[in-house]
């Protein structure tokens, strides 16, 4: 296994023996991931291993049930080690791995395309107040189980939900799809989403105008989450050198996240852990 014990955070040198960032990831993830490391993910990455001075390689698998599994905590062929060191993009507390200062906040979002009837919407409150003669027609996507769901039910909505599964059997499904082809095609009047993708797709849809409406959260429906990057538990040192390339990388970073259109809040304090089924 690469420990990137011995690192002198104040040059960015490492110790001998080191050989590479290894990263595991999902290569077919956009706009987080991808195996041509078209990714905002890819990009961050990437720039730290520069910081460091380093190769980059990637064990890929998809991110479903089994990622870590396969990933970070499956032993290498040699048997001496682990196949990756680092998952990007965590929720900040995920209760599987141990993970570093959060790097970026986002929230969910709503995407709508213009000239449907939902031009006034501005908000979150805009939209659940919409005229009930509009309101009864949409077909709103959102994935299941996500804040969505829970929050179109709860203001009466749930008739206009249209249902989609999280964990997707197919490869090579991805959760852009659901603006891409439902939303962008007509499918779907409107879609709620993971901000940073709803950014990313919403910028390259071709033949419509979307428009990208960050969420707020509200009492027991939570949209905003800060991001961490995440390591085996023991593995402090390598937890505090990426939080040390978090920092010396702020600028850069905040470009990355321009380019793909990631919708961004303050990072703030964050102790709610995450927990998810089936140890992952």
């Amino acid at each position: 296994m690469v420990l990137l014990i011995g690192l002198a955070l104040s040059t960015g040198t490492l110790a001998e023996g080191a050989s590479a960032f290894r990263v595991c990831a999902d290569p077919n993830n956009l706009p987080l991931s991808a195996k041509n490391r078209e990714g905002f993910e890819n990009k961050i990455a990437q720039l730290w291993a520069n910081e460091l001075g380093l190769p980059i390689e990637y064990t890929w698998f998809p991110q479903r049930r089994g990622f870590i599994r396969n990933t970070l905590k499956a032993p290498n062929e040699s048997g001496d080690g682990y196949k990756c060191d680092i998952v990007m993009g965590v929720a900040a507390g995920f209760d599987r791995l141990l993970t570093t200062k959060p790097y970026y906040r986002s929230t969910y979002a709503l995407v709508y395309a213009k000239g449907r009837n939902l031009d006034e919407v501005a908000s979150g409150e805009d939209f659940i107040n919409l005229d009930p003669e509009i309101r009864n027609r949409l077909r709103i996507g959102a994935f299941t189980p996500t804040p969505g769901v829970k929050w179109l039910t709860r203001h009466g909505m749930g008739e206009q939900l249209v249902g989609f599964l999280a964990m997707s059997g197919d490869p090579a499904a991805y959760p852009g799809e659901i603006i891409e082809k439902e939303l962008a095609g007509g499918r779907l009047d409107a879609a709620i989403i993971w901000g940073p993708m709803a950014g990313f797709f919403a910028s390259r849809a071709k033949g419509v105008e979307l428009v990208v409406i960050s969420l707020e959260s509200e009492p027991g429906i939570r949209f905003d989450f800060a991001i961490s990057a995440g390591v085996r538990y023991g593995d402090g040192d390598r937890k505090r050198v990426l939080e040390e390339l978090m920092r010396k990388t702020a600028v850069p970073m905040a470009a990355i996240f321009a380019a793909y259109n990631v919708p961004l809040l303050d990072i703030v304090p964050d102790t709610d852990m995450v927990t998810f089924p089936d140890n992952d």
